[in-house]
């Protein structure tokens, strides 16, 4: 036997080839989520620059009534949709500053949470190929080393020779599971860190909103707002 993929694959047992049939499809589960979740992240992350821009030099001006009205489009990112939700509050609010600001942050909150789980999306299934990958190879490697010491048995004869084999097979599903897990982790870590980046921004962003919405009572502008 040559220690080469083709050949190592050509002696691998039943069990082991379940154990690699199924180290590759978790090892394609989690690339298509790291592609899905990269395009997703790459549009939403543009889409909420261009809303912040037009968004933003709306509300510079103090003109939150404008703002409520103006429809930039479906396409603001999961900073539009947080913003569009507390301009929604703001527009059926009544005309009193306490009510109004809490029913803004209330709504405000509630789509920045619909968001933040939105951007996780998939990260548990990173989550549990990177934990699981290595312990599924190693699942295959030990019953490979209990099925070569078997046919050592069955032989009669010992030496590393006898086994060696049936060692090498079974040590290519650890390498496979390690293989899987690795990349998985890193995209798992990579993507949570984006999450938890956007969700600092939609937080800072809501505050700023709010702020807003707080001097535009107090200047006593609601008047025609509520009219």
């Amino acid at each position: 036997m040559q220690f080469t993929l083709a050949d190592i694959w050509a002696h691998t047992g039943l069990f082991a080839r379940c154990i690699i049939f199924t180290l590759a499809i978790m090892s394609v589960a989690s690339l298509v989520v790291m592609a899905e979740r990269m395009l997703v992240f790459r549009k939403t992350r543009s889409d909420s620059r261009n809303f912040a821009a037009k968004m933003g030099a709306i509300l510079a001006k103090g003109d939150l009534n404008a703002a409520a009205n103006t429809n930039l489009g479906k396409d603001v990112g999961h900073l539009g949709r947080v913003i569009n939700s507390g301009l929604t509050a703001f527009r059926i609010s009544p005309n009193n500053k306490d009510v109004a600001v809490e029913s803004v942050a209330r709504a405000l909150e509630r789509q920045a949470q619909r968001e933040v789980q939105s951007m996780k999306r998939g990260l548990g299934l990173l989550a549990t190929v990177g934990s699981t990958a290595p312990f599924v190879g190693l699942l295959g490697t030990t019953m490979g080393i209990v099925n070569a010491f078997q046919l050592m048995a069955a032989a009669g004869s010992g030496g590393l020779g006898t086994i060696s084999a049936g060692i090498a097979e079974a040590l290519i599903t650890t390498a496979f599971g390690l293989l899987v897990a690795i990349p998985a982790v890193m995209a798992y870590n990579f993507l949570q860190g984006w999450v938890d980046a956007r969700s600092v921004d939609i937080s800072e962003s809501s505050n700023e909103f709010l702020d807003v919405v707080a001097r535009h009572h107090g200047g006593g502008a609601h008047s025609s707002h509520a009219a």
